[in-house]
């Protein structure tokens, strides 16, 4: 069987290679038919709320501000896009926790972009949030396929429901706003980079809602997502690449925290999954060196590089550049040394080389 992935499961929040290896299993023998059912499936207005407040004389003032628009489908376990409309904005929650979960996140992600980046959705503009839920049968991954979030409810021996993680969620969701900014491609060091300013709105999509400081946060994506038969806490760790997994089954998480064991691999789109961990590292070690919540410096410096005139072919270096260009604009010395240090620390930019070549 060819287990190669279509490019739109390569996307999915669970790398290709991953599921490939599963796809090998003898021990997980469902998980293993779903996981290449799972590579052989792929993947196929504006609104406001109204705030009330007083003013300094006691009269009720009401103002209109910006609120998500979501619509939660079900595709009943075919792979029919969009499936029949079970949710929608206004709506009360309904008995079908996998529908509820997917509109909670939808909300978290669109107040973590619209609190801490003034953001109205995924576009800037109010683009609604659509998403779609128990796709395919045993279908083990989530992605977004350019228009909406698409959630399987993972194999029960493996995964568990993809709408149980807010990271997954939010990581999803991110792939929407970088295709409205930078449009980053999905390939080599532009892909793995794509990747990782998923996992840092999935992150900062998360320590919102929980109201975490950098300090307190996990710095998991995808806690959850795997049953208790896996040797393992998440998909992938932001402040420990490579620590996530580590399952006779699965393998061990591929991932490297420094450049000079960055992976050269003609699979997985060059490795959009596994080298994301470099610039995964890199945010996390700036959010905790500065501190305090890590939506506020650390993820406006990361917003500011991502919606500052990024090429779609930005390299690491390009991307760290741009980083510390953008502390320098919004803040002081203290940001900028924080940030070039973390780049610094991961081997993306070396002061010693720099001078060697100026």
């Amino acid at each position: 069987m060819d287990l190669s992935a279509h490019d739109e499961t390569a996307r999915g929040i669970v790398p290709a290679y991953l599921l490939a290896r599963l796809a090998q299993s003898g021990r997980f023998t469902k998980a293993a038919d779903a996981a290449r059912q799972t590579l052989i499936a792929g993947r196929p207005q504006f609104r406001a709320r109204l705030n009330f407040s007083i003013d300094e004389n006691g009269a009720l003032v009401a103002e209109l501000g910006d609120a998500p628009n979501r619509t939660i489908s079900d595709a009943g376990g075919t792979e029919t896009l969009p499936g029949a409309v079970v949710r929608a904005e206004d709506e009360p929650p309904v008995d079908d926790a996998s529908v509820n979960e997917a509109f909670d996140g939808l909300g978290a992600t669109f107040e973590l972009l619209l609190a801490a980046f003034a953001r109205n959705s995924l576009d800037g503009a109010g683009a609604p949030l659509n998403a779609t839920v128990h796709y395919g049968t045993d279908y083990d991954n989530a992605f977004w396929d350019g228009e909406r979030m698409v959630f399987g409810d993972g194999d029960g021996e493996v995964f568990l429901g993809f709408t149980r993680s807010l990271t997954v969620i939010g990581h999803e969701l991110a792939h929407g706003v970088i295709q409205h900014t930078a449009n980053l491609e999905y390939q080599g060091q532009p892909g793995a980079l794509n990747e990782s300013i998923a996992d840092v709105f999935g992150a900062l999509t998360e320590q919102y809602a929980r109201g975490q400081t950098a300090e307190q946060a996990t710095w998991l994506i995808g806690a959850g997502i795997f049953t208790d038969e896996v040797q393992g806490t998440a998909l992938r760790s932001m402040i420990e690449p490579g620590t996530a997994y580590d399952d006779d089954e699965l393998g061990k998480d591929p991932q490297p925290a420094h450049m000079s064991d960055f992976v050269q691999t003609t699979e997985d789109n060059g490795g959009v999954h596994i080298n994301s961990g470099i610039p995964n590292r890199a945010f996390a070690l700036t959010a905790t060196t500065l501190g305090g919540n890590a939506w506020e410096r650390a993820g406006t410096v990361w917003y500011r590089a991502l919606t500052g005139g990024l090429s779609a072919t930005a390299t690491f270096r390009d991307f760290a550049d741009a980083t510390v260009a953008a502390a320098a604009e919004e803040y002081g010395d203290s940001e900028v040394a924080a940030v070039r240090d973390a780049w610094t620390t991961v081997g993306v930019i070396d002061d010693e080389r720099d001078r060697r070549s100026e």
